[in-house]
């Protein structure tokens, strides 16, 4: 694997290192067998599949929103199956408490000794369900398990098994009974993806397959080659051209005047977090991993920035009146802020050397 740093590289090669598509080997071939055993379940949602499994690879979390039936808590134990991983489903309601999700302390009156009962986050894989169904009270709960991936009960902290995601799910449509994410709370997540309905085509699929024997996908995975999968995604190489993308990308959500889009700071209240950046550079290289590359390239970035950068953006009053939306506003972000163009490093034909000589 290449060596894992932000710096490398020479001139304009945006941390190229060969051709685009040259096979990284192992861990490329599991990776799409995970994802196309996967695809033998769900139909059509490929951008929510790969997308889990990049933050899965990223060490980061992932909210899923859509509205309801289309997949997205089938998608999730469909992963946790296909990658060997324990699996938990939290369904979030109202009367839901925090020692709900977390555990508590509980009083023996025989021994008189307090045990600690380990709540349903203790599992490889959490599915937060419909997640805004939840007071603010009891999704801050989850804000230390997804920070520092540990428990504090009692005075002692637990930590949660490794690997350790938690996947989100909330309905955009209803407005009656459900809670917004804080702010604090949406940036913990490495991604929000937008989950559509499917096309006339997967929706005659999902018949064919989904209404006498669904399958049943097979385990590709497990626990620990997907720990060796995120150390191979850390050793992808990110060129400084890539990682200077990614800051003018955040930054242009900050200080939209410095970036060419002065127009945003009417409608932008808060910018991009440091999560973002950091968030794009550890997606990018799932990304590239999975798409057989040893080297993060400016499209990758491009293709993740939606899902990575529009929930961090908080909105003016004037923005939300006039319905905007942070995903316009990402896409003139995009637009404005120039990529770094990638020049690989192949030998000169006779002519360009002639040329070059003259």
């Amino acid at each position: 694997m290449a060596e894992a740093d932000l710096s490398g590289g020479h001139g304009d090669e945006a941390g190229a290192r060969g051709r685009p598509g040259a096979p990284t080997g192992e861990p490329t071939r599991l990776l799409r067998a995970a994802l196309q055993e996967v695809s033998t379940v769900i139909v059509g949602q490929d951008q929510m599949i790969e997308r889990s499994m990049v933050a899965l690879i990223a060490r980061g979390h992932c909210l899923l929103e859509g509205v309801p039936g289309i997949a997205k808590t089938l998608a999730v134990s469909t992963l946790a199956k296909v990658t060997g991983g324990s699996f938990a489903r939290v369904q979030f309601t109202p009367d839901l408490v925090p020692s709900d999700i977390v555990g508590t302390r509980i009083y023996h009156p025989s021994t008189e000794q307090f045990d600690v009962e380990l709540g349903p986050v203790f599992a490889n894989f959490v599915l937060a369900d419909e997640i805004n169904r939840a007071p603010a009270k009891v999704q801050s709960s989850l804000l230390e398990v997804m920070a520092e991936k540990q428990v504090s009960l009692g005075g002692t902290t637990y930590p949660l098994p490794d690997p350790f995601i938690v996947i989100a799910t909330q309905n955009p449509v209803e407005s009656e009974g459900v809670y917004p994410l804080p702010e604090a709370q949406r940036d913990r997540f490495l991604m929000k993806v937008q989950v559509p309905h499917p096309r006339a085509h997967e929706e005659m699929e999902i018949l064919r397959r989904m209404s006498a024997r669904p399958p049943e996908p097979h385990q590709v995975l497990d626990p620990v080659t997907l720990l060796e999968l995120q150390h191979d995604a850390e050793q992808v190489h990110v060129h400084q051209l890539i990682a200077d993308y990614v800051v003018r990308l955040v930054m242009a959500t900050r200080e939209p005047e410095n970036y060419g889009v002065p127009e945003l700071r009417r409608v932008l209240e808060v910018g991009a977090s440091p999560r973002a950046s950091l968030g794009l550079v550890a997606a990018a290289r799932a990304l590239a991993l999975i798409r057989g590359r040893e080297y993060v390239l400016p499209e990758d970035v491009r293709v993740l920035a939606r899902d990575i950068m529009s929930h961090r953006l908080v909105l003016t009053f004037d923005a939300l009146a006039d319905g905007v939306t942070t995903t316009q506003i990402v896409d003139r972000v995009l637009a404005a802020v120039p990529p770094p163009r990638v020049i690989w490093d192949d030998p000169p034909s006779g002519e360009q050397a002639a040329a070059a000589a003259r």
